[in-house]
């Protein structure tokens, strides 16, 4: 197993004995899956293979903000915002239309209002959610040939997303607007926030063996979730349909907003935070920190993605 971490100036890999930096850059999202490991830089897409060769920059297609890989292939987003298809990994074409929606009149990034981008990309066997930051969540169910806009009871600026290959019609929507819930798809959605003290929420996931059960990182805005002289970020677990806090996860003052993964096994996931990163075997009832010198100059860095691979 190895775990790969991505923070705005690295990629650091866990590999169970030792903690390094594999990759440097300008790095703004990660994932994994079949045709290896993927990092989006503001200088288009970098690709490690399972060869052991190194990153190789896979795909010159501007600003990458947004990744997914699942088995048929591998999805970027950009900004300004596009998305990108490559079945293999090394060409990408683009998928038009999406600025065509309705709705793009209305579409800003708030530190730069003139500009917006695509922060997370979500694949299922029915279709594909494309968050845009900020002002919409959009889907296509052909593979990006048409688009459907964003819906009234929707999120505004979904920050990541969560889905369950056994159940193709739920999906969670960690948005900084609140915490989401569709169970149709994306053409009704509720916000289930009861037990969270903060709702401006960033990382999502849900167990592999029980899409019920939640993992999500939220702060009180923008300023304490990824703002080091302001940092006040927690996690929290959903189980039995409540939310708790995970005591044993270090949140609070100092903490920018941590970032989840899930790897094969039930109630297993992994957290990157500022200050290092985190196994639970239990669901987020309990975290131990993995082992390896936490690099100081990460102590004031927001994780920008994190995958098992």
């Amino acid at each position: 197993m190895q775990l790969f971490a991505a923070y705005p100036d690295r990629v650091l890999v866990y590999d169970g004995d030792a903690l390094r930096t594999d990759f440097e850059g300008d790095v703004q999202c990660l994932d994994a899956g079949p045709p290896g490991v993927f990092c989006g830089t503001s200088e288009g897409v970098y690709r490690r293979a399972d060869d052991d060769s190194g990153w190789t920059r896979a795909a010159d297609i501007g600003d990458v903000t947004a990744l997914a890989v699942d088995a048929t292939g591998v999805w970027a987003g950009t900004g300004p915002s596009a998305v990108y298809r490559s079945d293999d990994g090394e060409t990408f074409a683009e998928r038009p239309g999406l600025t065509d929606l309705p709705s793009e009149d209305s579409w800003a990034f708030p530190p730069r209002p003139s500009t917006h981008h695509v922060r997370w990309l979500e694949p299922t066997k029915e279709r594909l959610y494309v968050a845009v930051e900020a002002g919409a969540l959009v889907r296509t169910g052909d593979g990006g040939a048409t688009w459907q806009d964003r819906v009234s009871s929707g999120p505004y600026d979904t920050h990541s997303m969560a889905t369950h290959p056994d159940h193709p019609n739920l999906a969670y929507s960690a948005a900084g607007d609140g915490f989401y819930v569709t169970e149709d798809g994306g053409d009704s959605w509720h916000t289930e926030e009861t037990g969270l003290d903060r709702t401006y929420c960033w990382s999502v996931v849900c167990d592999p063996g029980d899409p019920e059960r939640l993992l999500l990182s939220a702060a009180f805005g923008a300023r304490s979730a990824h703002t080091a002289s302001s940092a006040d970020s927690a996690a929290f677990r959903r189980v039995d349909g409540e939310w708790e806090r995970c005591e044993e996860l270090p949140g609070g003052e100092g903490v920018l907003a941590p970032v989840f993964t899930t790897a094969n096994d039930p109630g297993e996931a992994y957290a990157a935070t500022n200050h290092g990163l985190y196994r639970t075997d239990d669901w987020g009832a309990s975290f131990e920190q993995l082992p390896g010198e936490w690099p100081g100059a990460l102590e004031s860095e927001r994780a920008t993605g994190l995958v098992v691979r």
